[in-house]
């Protein structure tokens, strides 16, 4: 057992292992901490999100549902083999699992049959969700199989523990499917094979986008309601857990500072881009998108959503390498924050 990674030591152990990182709104703050404790932590669990699509992915795993709030894990893996850091603490991945299948994690020992749904694995586990319908029919690239490999093994190693510590939701909480498209012997043999080598050291920096960006902080505490809804984790929705939560001065004399606005937009979700929306946000949305060269607009752009807003988006998504349903046109949080739109708020008047 360990006392959990903070942020910053999440951040290199991942980055040591040679992996793409992409830090998504206010992530190390982001977790269900109020809700349940947090630590000691013992292993990994590894999931398939059920969804297709990073935007729409990420998306879901920051936020999560009503039913289940977010973060629903600390990491989404790509199928391009990107991380996405989504949360930093407690989250809803886990639920109840077998108390046997933790002690065996703890001895590092042949995992026995998971019968029990009893113990509290969001207190114990590292969650990573991987993009992948679990159908057995979506593939899995082997640069997304590579980051699994990879993220998992930072873990470990940062810990001192063996491949044994790293396990498949399918293997902690009964009915559980995922992962499903590959064995977790499997992944464990490449990820002792890994654990053998030193570290490959960071990836090649993304030049201009070595993460999301900034974005809106949002609290510390998690959404209210539904608590008891915990740990089903991103696949199926329906499987049972634990209630769970979020995880400058003077002198009498002194001037209050002015109220400050970060920088760019908060990403506004994605129901704010349909007809009928416009104002100061989707102008200063095209104006960068003009500016990244993703221009669309025959006239000059309109202040309200229309097909020209979504066609330059579009190409702002492909610019990123998006394709298919993740070049729709609809913003995401991920290609949203990537953009880096200026508040409308701190703008200069005229």
């Amino acid at each position: 057992m360990a006392t959990p990674l903070t942020g910053s030591q999440l951040l290199a152990a991942l980055r040591a292992e040679g992996l793409v990182l992409n830090e998504v709104g206010d992530w190390r703050r982001h977790n269900r901490n109020t809700k349940g404790a947090w630590g000691p932590v013992n292993g990994v669990v590894i999931h398939h999100t059920a969804t297709e699509g990073t935007d729409a992915s990420v998306n879901l795993c920051y936020d999560g549902r009503p039913d289940l709030p977010g973060p629903l894990c600390h990491g989404v893996i790509d199928k391009a083999g990107e991380v996405h850091l989504v949360g930093n603490g407690r989250a809803n991945h886990a639920g109840l699992g077998d108390r046997f299948v933790l002690q065996a994690v703890i001895e590092e020992e042949e995992l026995p049959k998971d019968h029990l749904a009893d113990t509290d694995g969001n207190r114990h586990f590292y969650g990573f969700e991987c993009i992948n319908l679990g159908d057995g029919q979506d593939p899995w690239p082997e640069a997304q199989l590579l980051a699994v490999e990879k993220a998992a093994a930072a873990l470990c190693r940062a810990h001192g523990w063996g491949e044994r510590s790293v396990i498949g939701h399918l293997e902690w909480q009964p009915g559980k499917i995922d992962p499903h498209g590959f064995t977790m012997d499997a992944l464990r043999a490449r990820i002792r094979s890994r654990l053998a080598k030193a570290p490959e050291g960071p990836a090649p920096s993304k030049g201009a986008e070595p993460s999301e960006g900034p974005a809106a902080p949002k609290g510390s505490a998690a959404p209210t309601g539904a608590d008891g809804a915990d740990g089903a984790g991103v696949t199926g929705g329906t499987g049972s857990g634990v209630g769970d939560g979020a995880g400058g001065g003077g002198g009498p004399s002194a001037v209050p500072p002015m109220p400050q606005h970060p920088p760019y937009e908060p990403f506004p979700g994605g129901e704010f881009f349909r007809s009928g929306s416009g104002g100061p946000v989707i102008a200063a949305m095209a104006e960068r998108l003009i500016a990244e060269g993703c221009d669309h607009y025959r006239h000059g752009p309109a202040p309200d959503w229309n097909e020209a807003h979504r066609k330059s988006y579009a190409s702002w998504q492909r610019k990123l390498g998006f394709h298919g349903k993740d070049a729709d046109g609809v913003p995401g949080r991920v290609t949203w924050d990537r953009l880096r739109v200026p508040n409308a708020r701190s703008r200069p008047p005229g």
